[in-house]
């Protein structure tokens, strides 16, 4: 009887396919695209780093020349005149106007973009959460120059009611003690701040908290928890490094906007305890009034106060990239 043999080789391996139907052994064999990909992200961000490194430099050139020739101190003095003989300029009343003025905004406009993205992600119903956010998203595209003169025209005349209520309930503080006059004061500039910043805050965290994961509000849900608990337990600590980020966002464009800042302030250029009465100003303010009719040197001074206005940026978004990363949970990575 003949015995016939069988072939025990095994049969050469199949591709697999995904669901989409690619076949999965077929992705590493040309890496040309990943290559390419790779390459154009690099040389994107190096790209990136050359030009802050460019105006850095041109910032930094231009300022050692103004500096030079300033009679005074460039970080403490209180007066900026450049057409003198000997000029002399500082920037002491600009950084504090800069840095109060877009405090009083981060103080009002974070805690209401904050309710205003859990109100619409929720608590709104569909029907209503949408055209909320429609509204918010256009009112972020308003020009700074819309806002400088809703808030000369509207703002500022209806500012008066609510600087007597502080004088008459806080002036004892000192810091809401009104003398009288226009309301063109940092606490007007600071709630103009506000409500330009507030859409940028508003919708980024929104996006944020859209994201939380379903399935642990729904198990805190099923254990009885009321939904404030599950915002607080889950959704909030999820989106808090979506919030110091749009936070951050917000307070890049409180620091340099320049044209509503200059339409709605009267700046004295003295630095008054009361954020009711005129004075000081900002960096980008003074540099917007003051760079059409500057000299040549005027110009320079200008500069090297738009170099410090820089440096004061990049130190506010560095130090909220170093809160984030230290600690674990803002990174989202247990999320």
């Amino acid at each position: 009887m003949d015995i016939t043999t069988q072939n025990t080789e095994a049969p050469p391996p199949t591709p697999q396919t995904s669901a989409r139907g690619t076949k999965i052994a077929d992705r590493g064999a040309s890496p040309l695209g990943d290559r390419i990909f790779i390459g154009l992200s690099r040389g994107s961000g190096i790209f990136l780093l050359v030009i802050m490194a460019a105006i850095a430099a041109f910032l930094t050139y231009r300022a050692a020349n103004a500096i030079g020739e300033d009679h005074g101190n460039f970080l403490t003095t209180f007066e900026w005149n450049t057409n003198l003989l000997p000029p002399s300029f500082g920037i002491a009343v600009l950084a504090f106007g800069t840095v109060v003025s877009s405090i009083i905004a981060m103080a009002l406009a974070v805690p209401v973009a904050v309710g205003i993205a859990l109100f619409i992600t929720h608590y709104a119903p569909r029907k209503l959460g949408g055209p909320i956010g429609f509204v918010i998203d256009l009112l972020a595209a308003v020009p700074s120059i819309v806002y400088g003169l809703w808030g000369a025209l509207v703002l500022v005349p209806h500012m008066g009611g609510l600087f007597g209520w502080l004088d008459h309930y806080f002036g004892w503080t000192g810091i809401f003690d009104w003398q009288g006059g226009a309301p063109r004061s940092m606490l007007t500039v600071g709630v103009l701040l506000a409500i330009m910043i507030l859409p940028i805050i508003t919708n980024v965290s929104r996006e944020v908290f859209r994201q939380a994961p379903p399935m642990i509000q729904e198990a805190a849900l099923a254990l009885g928890a009321t939904r404030w608990e599950v915002i607080r337990m889950s959704v909030l600590p999820f989106g808090r490094s979506g919030v110091i980020s749009a936070s951050m966002l917000g307070l890049g464009r409180a620091l340099g906007e320049t044209m509503a800042v200059a339409t709605v302030l009267s700046p004295t250029f003295e630095i008054n305890a009361s954020l009711l009465d005129p004075g000081g100003g900002t960096f980008a303010q003074n540099i917007a009034s003051k760079f059409s009719e500057a000299t040549p040197l005027g110009q320079d001074a200008l500069i090297a106060s738009g170099l410090v206005l820089f440096v004061i940026t990049l130190l506010v978004n560095g130090g909220a990239r170093m809160i984030i990363n230290r600690r674990k949970e803002y990174s989202g990575a247990n999320a």
